[in-house]
């Protein structure tokens, strides 16, 4: 069956390249023509209060929203390049409507079946792909808390993965977990036994 046109764009971003461990988490956003929500922006400029205020307003609020995640072991087995356009299809494909066309945050698009760019900083300029950055970082931020849960003694809840010194300390005590991504040189050294080259 063929899903309905919109007169919408979509807007695609990700969150989740850079950490050690924890999925890569795309969303896709169509606003729609009468959503707006005032200092809508990339949200990494946001505080954590004012993302999840606004990943609220965005999912009651916009035409369609949809998240697509790309695990740790896709990560592994195909690079995070490769992982992080197919949870960008993922998010994109999820969308309950066709956009008329996708803006994707970055300089690469997925395999798409509709018009799609490429826009560095498209997060900074695009209302739709602003809605898109925010509501796949808080989703990926409620997801590193609830793996916190699990392996506390990583401190997945303070820095979501990403290589602060206490994450490195972490794995270098603890060793990796089944979160952590193999193929990112830190989690590899952290696992190579000691004494080897």
């Amino acid at each position: 069956m063929t899903r309905r046109s919109t007169s919408g764009l979509a807007g695609v971003d990700e969150a989740g390249r850079g950490p050690l461990a924890g999925p890569v988490v795309a969303a896709a956003v169509i606003l729609g023509t009468d959503f707006q929500y005032p200092g809508l922006a990339d949200s990494k400029k946001l505080s954590r209060r004012k993302r999840e205020e606004a990943d609220l307003e965005i999912r009651k609020g916009v035409r369609a929203w949809s998240i697509g995640l790309a695990s740790v072991s896709e990560i592994d087995r195909f690079n995070i390049h490769a992982a992080t356009l197919i949870a960008m299809r993922r998010a994109a494909l999820g969308l309950p409507f066709e956009p008329e066309r996708v803006i994707i945050d970055g300089k690469f698009t997925p395999d798409l079946p509709w018009p799609s760019t490429a826009q560095p900083r498209a997060d900074a300029t695009e209302p739709t792909v602003s809605a898109a950055s925010v509501l796949a970082k808080v989703f990926r931020d409620r997801y590193m808390r609830e793996l916190d849960e699990q392996f506390p003694e990583y401190g997945f809840g303070q820095h979501k993965g990403y290589p602060t010194r206490l994450h490195l300390e972490a794995l270098e005590h603890f060793g990796p977990s089944f979160a952590h991504r193999f193929s990112f040189r830190p989690v590899r050294e952290a696992f190579r036994p000691r004494g080897r080259p």
